[in-house]
Formats: structure tokens, sequence, C-alpha cells
């Protein structure tokens, strides 16, 4: 039995934090219906970089978070659609949004409105700054809330900050708490019997992961200064310069630093009083890195990897990321699973992460076409294969070739 077995939600999100949040609870067993529009459904269908596949509406970014998912079209615009997405609720645990916060309401689809139809509902409204406030309506995608948060202002260094963090993080995290918030509703539900309302905001989302920092700011009175790869809150600690390339060196504890200095030959460091003390080596750490690189551009980064971590100094190569996603490590773990997606071929895509000895998550099924489970939902509902074309010719149910072909019938 998988962990979230016999759990039904109905998605109604777009792009990436509503689908990544949806996709590990469909790794986790969950039955997640992807209700979208007949035109052209979720927008990530069209975004990637290969663009057959953009127009097959299959583009990369709507393939890497839609494994194990269900494709139902509904146009929520019309009575129709409305009635039969409500007919759905009554079916469902879960309904995730990720629209702007008057949507639902406008379309007669609030919370409000479903708990009526299913008490035990639980609904989770993913957006950029939450239901309520000041900055509730305004639009927001990632990079507003890498700003906004505070995430770009603490990246780079001297020469180049504020800095974007290289993906979509600030979606991604706040796909997570989502997540997270689902199961504990969930299993609150399972105790009480009682469903709710989740309001996840992606700019508070992002801002406990600044944890370390912000303590340092609200405690310490210390402003953050940006640091490019070096780490804060200790030195020697972050990347170097090898002979071929670089390295990532956390030398974090006193004992630590002094197994640098002697794999690195360099023991007289250990009393000098620049460097003699953690504090002391974080001040004089633009002098200790060029001594210390002085060294490591002897020997190639292999050599420094695996010398210093035999000598318990935790170290590591910076691999292009072509590289680092076959590790054999990353292969040990089954952090992939391949599938094969019609008329597109074999897919490596992202298993459920966490290993779950009783109940593991993982890929079963690649990501759907649009409209494909249409008829096959509806039918469960009850509707009549007359209905069903009804709503289709209507352009109610169904993907606009599901149309054309009724059409033509």
């Amino acid at each position: 039995m998988k962990a979230l077995e016999g759990i039904r939600i109905l998605d109604l999100t777009n792009v990436l934090s509503g689908p990544f949040a949806t996709e590990l609870l469909a790794l986790l067993g969950a039955e997640v219906i992807k209700i979208e529009n007949p035109v052209d459904g979720d927008l990530a269908r069209k975004l990637g970089n290969v663009p057959k596949l953009n127009k097959e509406l299959m583009g990369t970014s709507f393939l890497a978070q839609n494994a194990n998912k269900k494709s139902v079209t509904l146009n929520l615009k019309h009575e129709l659609g409305r009635e039969v997405f409500k007919k759905l609720t009554k079916t469902a645990d879960v309904v995730v949004e990720n629209f702007r916060p008057d949507v639902m309401t406008r379309l007669g689809l609030s919370y409000d409105v479903l708990s009526r139809i299913n008490p035990k509902l639980i609904y989770c409204a993913i957006s950029g700054f939450g239901q309520t406030g000041p900055d509730a309506l305004k639009p927001a995608y990632d990079q507003i809330i890498q700003g906004l948060s505070g995430v770009m202002a603490i990246n780079g260094d001297e020469r180049l900050s504020p800095l974007r963090c290289g993906f979509p993080v600030c979606d991604t995290v706040g796909g997570l708490n989502a997540a997270f918030a689902i199961v504990a509703a969930l299993f609150h539900r399972e105790r009480s019997g009682e469903g709710q309302r989740i309001d996840v905001a992606l700019l508070d989302s992002i801002m406990p992961l600044m944890g370390w920092v912000v303590a340092n700011l609200l405690i310490g009175g210390q402003e953050p200064i940006p640091m490019g790869n070096d780490n804060f809150t200790a030195a020697p600690s972050g990347t170097f310069v090898t002979k071929d390339g670089y390295i990532n060196i956390a030398a974090n504890k006193q004992e630590q630093w002094e197994s640098v200095t002697e794999v690195l030959g360099l023991p007289e460091l250990k009393t000098d009083v620049r460097f003699q003390e953690r504090d002391n080596r974080k001040k004089n750490r633009k002098t200790l890195t060029p001594l210390l690189e002085a060294k490591l551009r002897e020997k190639e980064t292999a050599y420094w990897v695996d010398v210093l971590n035999k000598n318990d100094v935790p170290s590591g190569a910076i691999p292009q990321l072509s590289e680092a996603l076959k590790q054999e490590q990353v292969k040990h773990r089954d952090t992939f699973k391949t599938v094969t997606a019609e008329n597109i071929g074999e897919l490596q895509l992202f298993n459920l992460t966490a290993k779950l000895e009783k109940t593991p998550g993982m890929v079963t099924c690649p990501p759907p076409r649009l409209s494909a489970h249409t008829t096959e939902v509806l039918t469960d509902l009850g509707y009549s294969p007359e209905e069903i074309c009804a709503l289709k010719q209507k352009g109610v149910a169904g993907s606009m070739e599901m149309k054309k072909e009724v059409v033509k019938q």
C-alpha cells in the first residue's frame, strides 16, 4: 500500500509551485486529477527548450513535474463545467489551486462554496503573497518573489549583487510547503473528521530557508554581506581554485581547519594569529584564501577531494549539471525513474527522494497528454457516453481536438 493510496486530489494548478506540490503527493500514491482548460491546458505544456514538444503541449517544463497524474479538461467559465467540477468535489479529498486570490470566488468555486458540498474537503490555495493583505492581489512570478523576499539581496558577491538563484527556488519551495501542509491537514482530518482551508504564500514560504541569515540580523543585529561562494559561518569554507578547476572545502570545525593545514603542508598557519581562531579566520579570509590556493593549484581537484575527505575534511568537486546527474551515488539512490511516454520515448523523471521503508513513493506513469482521462473520469462520475459527447461538443469538457472529432462524427 502507498502512503496516500485512496486520496483523490483535484489539481487546478499551473506551471510550477502547484504542480510540484501535487506531484509529490502523486508519487506517494494519491490520485491526482489535473483540471485543465480545454484549449491548451497547463501553461507549462508550452514551456521548454524543445519546440516540437511545446507544440504537442508536452513541453519539458510540464514533463518535469506531472508524472503519475491524470488530465481532465473542463471549461470552468461555463456553467456546465462548474457543475461537473462540483460533482467531482463530492468525491475528492483535496482541491489545490494557484490562481490569484479572487479567481475561484469569481468562478463561484471558493472554499466556502466547495466545503458546503464536501465538509471534509481540504482546500489549498497557493499564491505569491497569500489570500489577504495589502499585496494579495498583485501578480507574482518566482523572480519577483526572489527579489522581494531578500533572496537576491544575499546572493552574489561585492561585484554582482543582487543575484537571482539559478532555478525557480521560491516556486519550488512554495510547492514543497503546500505538500507538507496538505499531508498535515490530511492527518488532522484522520483524527478529527474536519476539512480545512490552507493558505500558502510564496513570499513567506522561502523566508524560513534563510533562517541563519535572518537570525544574525534580527537577533545579532548583523546585516548580511553577499559573499559569493564563501560560507559566512566559517573559513576556510567555500570554493577554491585547483590545478584543473575548482573544489568546495568546508572546514567548519577547528579540527578540520587544522587538518587542512596539515594536508596542504602549511602547518605554520595553525599558530598564525590571523588564522588561529575561527572568528579571526573569517575576518582574514581574503588573506587566507590565496595562501591555500597556492598549494591547491599544485594538484588536480580529484586528488584534493580524496585526500581531504580521508582526513575528515568535507570536500567535493563541482561538476557540470550533466555530470552531477550521473553520479554513482545518485544512481544508487534511485533518484530517477525511466518511463516511456507515447510518441516521445524514454523520459528520466525524479522519483520521491525521501526513502520511505514501508510506503515508498515513485514514478509509475509518465505525465498525461492533455485531456487523456476526461472520458474515464466523467464516466466514473456517472455521465453517459451521450452526455460526455454533448459536453465535448459544447467545449465544456475534452480538448479542442476531441471537439473536432465529435463534430466530424
